[in-house]
């Protein structure tokens, strides 16, 4: 269907347009009967122009209708405001059409012309202001027009150039006379004025109404495809939820149309950056996963910039690779067992482990796993994907007690730096130092790493046995030690420890000689 056109001034409309000035202007002279006649004919040539705009904003809401029967969903925003537009503008016509002729009823009485084609009273200047200014009727009407100014100014809001053209048009503020005193609106239009004057004022303003209406209709209909694009390629896309599936999990993908104007390159912003082009990329230095947000801006058809938001994420991890010693899969108790585990695809935030028969505590980019029960655990991982937890795989990992670990005797050389000792020469002053106590470890070659404390021992010389209840040697070996000799041999044993574990455990002996 054809849609009305937006059709320039026409000379008839400037000549109106013209004399309207004069004529208001030669309102201070002495009104003649040709004056009166020339304000009639104004009259007339507006109701011929509201006729000609009721015509085509009749034609733009036939073609909005039919639209509408097209494609519902994409017209229906632009039509529900046509609506309202039409609602506004009726609304607002129909209170002036009332306000005139109950104006022009004051001076014609029961004569009043219903279609007030026709003006008995038309030079009278009292009745303007009887029923426009001494009965408030004016400033009710100034409020009607300056509120359905601001409606029509809202839904063109886009359109800065109708924005200003409709608060010219409808504008209500106060004015200056020839010896330039301030006049209000009202009395500028009522106070003194014959009354077909007044009326082809009115006039104006309905024809300004119908203009605007079929202005705002036509705006609202080219804005059911001023967000549209022309296209010249259109191809088919693949968009996978995931481009890393796990075996016994869905593979998902959207198939698409995507269709592109070619000879038109859209701007796109991602954190606030322009690209300069349409492939966003970077370097990953850093692990985990990683959000992004931006807009696309595009022209639209209508002139008006357009802008598409969107947020996405990615997932950097890190380079990694399982490797198990499978005939030692072996935990121990009372200590931190220290576990690296990884999802090849899946970034660490999004990996869970759990233990059956075990604490689990995340540390760092790792995991310590701390058995509760002797015989063995379970330790289980997962995954979330597209939103749930995938169990990825589990092992399960032998229980063992801490190997016993070895005694050593513990002193404090001449340049005070700790030394140990199992069996070799030592001096008097070594053993008798405070600093000297007995440890139990497994040595500079560790593999393990545990804590054992020593809770007993004997020392035992040629002058007897003596006891400790600690890792220090008791008053009663220290005094023993006085009565040696140079030679002698001092021999630690029953040595008593226990580990993080919990287990007591007998160590092999300690012997050194003086």
């Amino acid at each position: 269907m054809g849609g009305a056109k937006n059709c320039p001034e026409t000379p008839r409309q400037r000549m109106i347009g013209m004399m309207y000035l004069v004529l208001t202007a030669m309102l201070a002279l002495n009104v003649s009967a040709d004056i009166l006649n020339g304000f009639a004919m104004v009259d007339k040539s507006l109701r011929t122009t509201i006729k000609a705009s009721d015509v085509r904003s009749n034609a733009l809401y036939d073609d909005f209708q039919y639209l509408y029967s097209q494609n519902p969903v994409k017209v229906k925003e632009w039509l529900d405001k046509a609506s309202m537009v039409k609602v506004k503008s009726d609304s607002l016509y129909n209170y002036i059409q009332n306000f005139k002729y109950e104006m022009v009823r004051l001076s014609d009485g029961d004569k009043t012309d219903p279609n007030l084609e026709v003006i008995q009273g038309a030079s009278d200047t009292n009745a303007p202001g009887l029923y426009g200014l001494q009965r408030g009727n004016a400033g009710k009407l100034k409020a009607a027009i300056s509120e359905y100014r601001e409606f029509m100014m809202d839904v063109v809001s886009a359109d800065t150039a109708k924005k200003e053209m409709y608060n010219l048009i409808f504008a209500t503020d106060e004015g200056k006379t020839t010896s330039g005193e301030t006049i209000s609106w009202e009395n500028s239009i009522f106070e003194s004025m014959p009354l077909s004057a007044v009326v082809a004022i009115l006039t104006k303003f309905q024809s300004d109404i119908r203009s605007a209406e079929a202005e705002t209709v036509m705006y609202l209909k080219a804005q059911t495809d001023a967000m549209d694009f022309r296209v010249n390629k259109i191809e088919a896309l693949v968009l996978p939820t995931s481009n890393y599936v796990i075996r016994g999990d869905k593979y998902s993908a959207q198939i698409v149309l995507s269709a592109v104007d070619s000879t038109k390159i859209p701007e796109v912003y991602v954190n606030g950056n322009k690209l300069d082009s349409t492939v966003y990329s970077l370097t990953c230095n850093s692990v985990g996963t990683f959000k992004y947000s931006g807009a696309l801006r595009m022209m639209g058809n209508d002139g008006i910039p357009r802008e598409y938001p969107f947020e996405s994420e990615y997932i950097v991890g890190e380079p990694s690779v399982t490797i198990s010693n499978v005939d030692m899969n072996v935990v121990y108790r009372g200590i931190d067992n220290n576990f690296s585990i990884s999802v090849p695809g899946v970034a660490s935030e999004n990996v869970t482990v759990r233990a059956d028969g075990a604490d689990v505590v995340k540390k760092g980019a790792g995991y310590i796993i701390r058995p509760k029960r002797d015989g063995s655990i379970k330790i289980n991982v997962f995954a979330k994907m597209n939103g749930k937890d995938m169990a990825m795989g589990s092992t399960e990992y032998r229980v063992k007690y801490l190997p016993d670990p070895k005694a050593f005797l513990q002193y404090v050389d001449q340049n005070g730096m700790p030394r140990t000792i199992q069996d070799g020469r030592l001096g008097r002053r070594f053993l008798k130092d405070g600093k000297t106590t007995l440890i139990a470890s497994y040595g500079e070659d560790e593999l393990l790493k545990a804590n054992f404390k020593i809770t007993s021992f004997s020392m035992v010389t040629v002058m007897g046995s003596a006891d400790s209840n600690g890792p220090k040697l008791s008053p009663a070996q220290l005094a023993q030690l006085d009565r040696l000799e140079g030679g002698d041999y001092v021999t630690f044993k029953n040595i008593r420890a226990v580990g993080p574990d919990g287990k007591t455990r007998n160590l092999g002996l300690i012997q050194v000689q003086l």
